[in-house]
């Protein structure tokens, strides 16, 4: 998965270029000197790449083995921790946080939420800005979705079909991966993600409970807005 997964989604047509550039916008409309990015969940670090061309030092935190690699290959200038977001502690400080492609979803409830959220907080410099890419709200999301694309990069054919089932708080993805080229035969795999469906309430009290002041970006990331914090100048 994590070979394919960032050719896969820039084919389908994600712009990591776009969206850093659209959060480091927001971020130095309230902290023009921000300097050093922590980018929580970096996955094969896609975002990472492009926000260490907006700032002067970043790093990454990814819980995944395979992502991990990935991230530090794509950037091997940065420092990328292995570890969860909700055992954030590497003894330093950042003047910008951010956690990108719905990855905050993976917390199971607002206590998780919050918490995490205040330990972001911990780990900003005073008035540091943190940057949330949310998963869709519980108001906004949409039972039984299917979506499904097949795009050919060089001579890879790759097919992804995605069915998401909401649960009660909870959207159920399972998704399937056909690959296909030369030498390689067909390959077939399929991952769950089992996602946290936070109502935009919730985020902005988590946000406030961190000692976050908060405001949410709409019509943005694919239509799930942004959530971009200020630190207190206290913290």
């Amino acid at each position: 998965m994590a070979e394919i997964y960032e050719i896969l989604h820039q084919a389908r047509g994600k712009d990591y270029r776009a969206e850093a550039a659209t959060v480091a916008g927001h971020v130095r409309a309230r902290s023009p000197r921000a300097a050093t990015l922590l980018d929580v969940a970096c996955g094969t670090g896609a975002h990472l790449r492009e926000f260490a061309g907006l700032f002067d030092e970043v790093e990454g935190l990814e819980l995944s083995d395979a992502m991990l690699a990935a991230a530090r290959a794509a950037v091997p200038a940065a420092v990328v921790h292995g570890g969860d977001m909700r055992e954030l502690a590497l003894g330093r400080s950042y003047d910008v946080i951010t956690c990108m492609f719905g990855s905050i979803a993976y917390l199971k409830d607002t206590s998780e939420l919050t918490s995490t959220l205040r330990s972001f907080a911990e780990h900003l410099t005073p008035g540091g800005v943190v940057a949330v890419d949310p998963w869709w709200f519980l108001e906004t999301s949409v039972e039984h979705h299917v979506s499904g694309d097949t795009v050919t990069v060089g001579r890879r054919t790759m097919t992804r079909v995605s069915y998401t089932e909401r649960e009660e708080r909870t959207s159920h993805m399972t998704v399937h991966y056909v690959v296909a080229e030369p030498g390689g035969g067909v390959r077939h795999f399929a991952e769950r993600h089992d996602l946290t469906l936070f109502t935009r309430a919730e985020y902005e009290e988590a946000f406030a409970k961190a000692g976050l002041r908060v405001a949410h970006i709409d019509g943005i990331q694919s239509g799930r807005g942004l959530f971009v914090a200020v630190g207190d100048t206290d913290l």
